[in-house]
This record gives C-alpha cells, sequence and structure tokens, in this order.
C-alpha cells in the first residue's frame, strides 16, 4: 500500500497507545480483586463466580449505572486524574448499597479524544482504588479512543455495578413506619452532582482559577473541586448487620429532600432540622458569589449530607456508635411523622448551623 493511503492512526485512533495503557493499568486491576473474580485483563468479558451465591435463600442481583459529570471538565483542566475514578465507584455502589445490596463487581467505560496512556493508567487507578474501598471487584471495562468527537485532551467515563441483597432483607420505603429517626451522614464535599451549577458560579461568572488560593478551604479551588466522593458502601453495610435499618438514601442529583423522597411512603413525611449541621465552606461560597437562592442550592447540590438512614428509634444509639466506629460522621437530622394532604414528602425547617 502506498504511505500515503489511510490507516487507523492516521484517522486518529493509536492501538499502540491502547495496548500500553493496559499494561500500564494492570497492577491497579490486580489490587481490585475479591476470591470470586476469575480471568485477568484482557479478556472479552469480565468473569465472577456465581457459586458465591449458593448461601443465599433468595439472593436477588442489584444493578446500577451511573458517571461522573462535568467533574471530569476539572480534572482535566487540572491534569489530575486519579480522583474522578474514585467518584465514578462511588456513585455506582452507594446506589447499590440502599437497597441493602452488598456490591460485588463494577465494570467501567472510559472514553477518550487521544490515548494517553498514563492519563488512562491514572484512571483506572482510581477506579481500582475505589473499589478496593467499596469492597467490590473491577472486573472488566473498556477505553474506548474516540478522535474528532472529542478533544486530544478530553474524556468521560461511565462504570455499572452489580450486587447481591437477600430478598427479604431488601431495604426501601416498605420498611418505613411512623416515629422512625432519620440519620444523616457527612458528606466529604461536592461529590459529583451540581458541577455545572459550581463551575458556572466560580469559573466562568466570578472567573476564577482552578489554582486560586481559597482562605474557606485552606487549599486551591481546584483541590476543593476535586475532593473524591465518599464512599459509604461497607459502612452502610455494617450498619446493617449492626442494628435495624428501614431505608437507606443516597444522596445525588436533586439534593437531599428529593432523595429522602425515593424512600418515604405516601402517606408518611419525614421533617428533616437544618440547625443538626452545618454544610462545609464551600456550599455558601457558591450561595454567596453566584447569588444562588437557597432553594436552587438545595436542589442541586448535597449541602453536607452525602447519605440518609432511616431507623426506628430504639436503632439510634447503636447505628450513631457504628458509624462514629468507622469514621463516619453522623447526626440525628429528623424524624418520620404523618403527612397531611398535599404535603411534600420531605420538608427542611429552620436555618443551617454556623
Amino acid at each position: 500500500m502506498s504511505p500515503s493511503g489511510a490507516s487507523y492512526a492516521a484517522a486518529g485512533v493509536d492501538i499502540e497507545a491502547g495496548d500500553r495503557a493496559v499494561d500500564l493499568m494492570r497492577k491497579w486491576v490486580r489490587e481490585a480483586q475479591r476470591p470470586e473474580s476469575l480471568g485477568g485483563l484482557g479478556g472479552f468479558a469480565g468473569l465472577f463466580d456465581a457459586s458465591a451465591l449458593k448461601g443465599y435463600e433468595r439472593p436477588l442481583l442489584a444493578s446500577a449505572t451511573d458517571g461522573v459529570g462535568t467533574k471530569v471538565a476539572v480534572a482535566q483542566a487540572m491534569d489530575v486524574h486519579d480522583t474522578v475514578g474514585h467518584d465514578l465507584v462511588a456513585m455506582v455502589v452507594d446506589d447499590l448499597v440502599v437497597t441493602g445490596a452488598e456490591p460485588l463487581f463494577m465494570t467501567d467505560y472510559i472514553c477518550v479524544g487521544k490515548v494517553v496512556p498514563e492519563k488512562v493508567a491514572a484512571l483506572v487507578k482510581g477506579i481500582a482504588e475505589g473499589c478496593v474501598l467499596a469492597g467490590c471487584a473491577l472486573v472488566g471495562g473498556e477505553t474506548a479512543e474516540h478522535p474528532g468527537l472529542l478533544g486530544p485532551e478530553e474524556y468521560d467515563l461511565a462504570g455499572a455495578g452489580t450486587g447481591v441483597v437477600e430478598a427479604d432483607r431488601v431495604l426501601g420505603a416498605e420498611r418505613v413506619r411512623q416515629g422512625d429517626v432519620v440519620i444523616a451522614m457527612a458528606s466529604s464535599g461536592l461529590h459529583s452532582n451540581g458541577y455545572s451549577l459550581v463551575r458556572h458560579v466560580l469559573l466562568q461568572r466570578a472567573g476564577w482559577s482552578l489554582d486560586r488560593a481559597v482562605p474557606e478551604f485552606q487549599r486551591s479551588l481546584g483541590e476543593e473541586l476535586l475532593e473524591p466522593t465518599k464512599i459509604y458502601s461497607l459502612d452502610c453495610l455494617e450498619l446493617i448487620r449492626a442494628t435495624e435499618v428501614h431505608a437507606l438514601s443516597h444522596v445525588t442529583g436533586g439534593g437531599l429532600a428529593s432523595n429522602l423522597a425515593r424512600v418515604i411512603p405516601e402517606h408518611l413525611h419525614a421533617e428533616l432540622d437544618r440547625a443538626t449541621w452545618s454544610p462545609a465552606p464551600v456550599f455558601r461560597l457558591v450561595q454567596q458569589v453566584g447569588e444562588v437562592e437557597p432553594s436552587e442550592l438545595e436542589r442541586t447540590l448535597n449541602m453536607g449530607v452525602g447519605m440518609v438512614a432511616v431507623v426506628p428509634p430504639e436503632s439510634v444509639d447503636p447505628a450513631l456508635a457504628t458509624l462514629s466506629e468507622r469514621g463516619v460522621r453522623s447526626w440525628v437530622a429528623g424524624r418520620i411523622g404523618p403527612r397531611e394532604d398535599q404535603a411534600q414528602p420531605v420538608t427542611l425547617r429552620g436555618e443551617y448551623a454556623g
């Protein structure tokens, strides 16, 4: 063929770079395994030994998928790529655990404009480290190079996870009762939601740079925005083992009220007291700099609460003790009562502490 003939490389896809990326990520994938994981990196599909489920009477498989959203734009601008993979795991496994399911394994999909092996390996490193923290295996994934669709420095990532729960131990609205108590678990920051608003306010409207030192954060703006999403799965599983839990709610897009509402029965109402916690400085900063209405802020950001547990009154003390032992800051944020006609399933009253 003529040297001027078309080729995959000339079209922008570098197969050799992809192979090198696979070599670089092998170490991280090996560290994110469980005994039930079979095979190795490079197969057409990941394998998981389902005989591990024989101990269940009626095992239900739970499945969830998610991404990281526009937080990846901050990672790209900062040239820091080993934290958004951690975020990806958190967004998936903590959706699984709210059903009561133990996360078993994950797969990932990384789409890049140009394969830079070290960058792809850093992304997988973050995913693998997140899987270790979540107690699940990384059994497979895909890296795709899309020149012309994404710029050379751009990428996006998504993931899917599978967990298992005994049928008669599924958590949810069916278990919630009048008189139950709402326990809030602190978030590590913004997590991976609302970054379109945050970037619009701080980077575009205010014109702040990511390397700007922010006294309230005691670090740069970029470092604050890249704070990894907290992974609660093992903490919640221990909570379920240690005491009675009726429901869990992962606070993601839509904020605290709308996510908690997903596990509140139609005849009941959750009332939360803002005075029981003080949101981290980043939330107040976004509100002040952007002149964001409080209601808009609360339905976009987690406001300092990343996970919620609904428990019976007698479980409050053991629940708080269990979470404290695991280093999770938690507190009683509200209670479940009867819902009046036309009332919202969740209301927040009062002003935030601090």
